[in-house]
């Protein structure tokens, strides 16, 4: 059986040095049993040929308006397998980068059309204590977000990016 086909994709943890705030993407997915909300890192998928640093840098600039500079530590590692996850995919990679900086209002070199068409819908900054307590219908991605953060806090830097889970 061959290995599975995944997409390589890369994801900012972009915190405000000041609040400890987290900035986050709505994503709108429409299903056949109405639209599914995800909050997510800023990203999006490594192309041919291309550096995860690089692809990072492009995907903060285009999604949110940052100018990334230096190399940000990788923290997280996370691989899901299921072919619902990423069309034409057998699943996805993210590996999630570490990104401080001072609080700015976002806002990418892509148009709100372009950023629908990649079905990006808002960008909101996010409290922890504010993720680990909602109970709305929305989701977090990784689901464990505001614990995940929590951790990075508290335990610093990890010398190896942590595996995560779905």
């Amino acid at each position: 059986m061959p290995p599975p086909k995944l997409r390589h994709s890369v994801r900012a943890l972009v915190l405000d040095d000041e609040g400890g705030r987290i900035l986050l993407c709505r994503f709108a997915f429409a299903r056949a049993d109405g639209t599914l909300v995800v909050w997510a890192a800023p990203g999006g998928g490594v192309e041919r040929g291309e550096t995860a640093l690089a692809a990072l840098r492009r995907e903060l600039h285009e999604e949110v308006g940052l100018a990334l500079e230096g190399e940000p530590p990788h923290v997280w590692h996370q691989v899901v397998v299921d072919p619902a996850h990423a069309p034409g995919y057998d699943g996805v990679v993210n590996d999630y980068f570490l990104v401080r900086t001072p609080r700015f209002d976002p806002g990418g070199a892509l148009t709100d059309e372009q950023l629908a068409a990649e079905n990006v819908t808002g960008l909101r900054w996010w409290r922890p204590d504010d993720i680990r307590g909602y109970r709305g219908s929305d989701v977090f991605s990784p689901r464990d977000l505001g614990r995940l953060l929590a951790r990075l806090e508290e335990d610093g830097l990890p010398e190896t990016p942590v595996s995560l889970g779905r």
